[in-house]
């Protein structure tokens, strides 16, 4: 009980500050990018964290995948793509023109 009322208090409490608030989040995000690069296939639409929009044209097991753009054909590798900004690209509805 000593060791709660000098050092071990504030120490405790550091330690669960680091776990609630650096480890859980970094492991969700993990989780996240996971499942994220699970889940691509050729055709999605994606955004690069450079901001590069095009589509999904090929997908390969070294880590990399082939975007097809306007300008052409680009390989880059998968931690490349940004997720937040191609799942918002992806929950905005279309608008079609007439």
């Amino acid at each position: 009980m000593e060791f709660l009322n000098g050092v071990g208090g504030p120490i405790l409490l550091f330690a669960v500050f680091i776990i609630f608030f650096i480890v859980l989040p970094q492991r969700k995000k993990a989780k996240q990018e996971k499942n994220f690069d699970k889940d691509l296939k050729k055709g999605d639409r994606i955004i690069t964290k450079s901001g590069l929009h095009g589509k999904i044209f090929e997908l390969n097991d070294n880590g990399t995948c082939v975007i097809e753009t306007m300008s052409g054909k680009q390989k880059y590798e998968r931690s490349a793509l940004s997720i937040e900004m191609s799942q918002a690209l992806l929950s905005k509805p279309t608008e079609v023109k007439k």
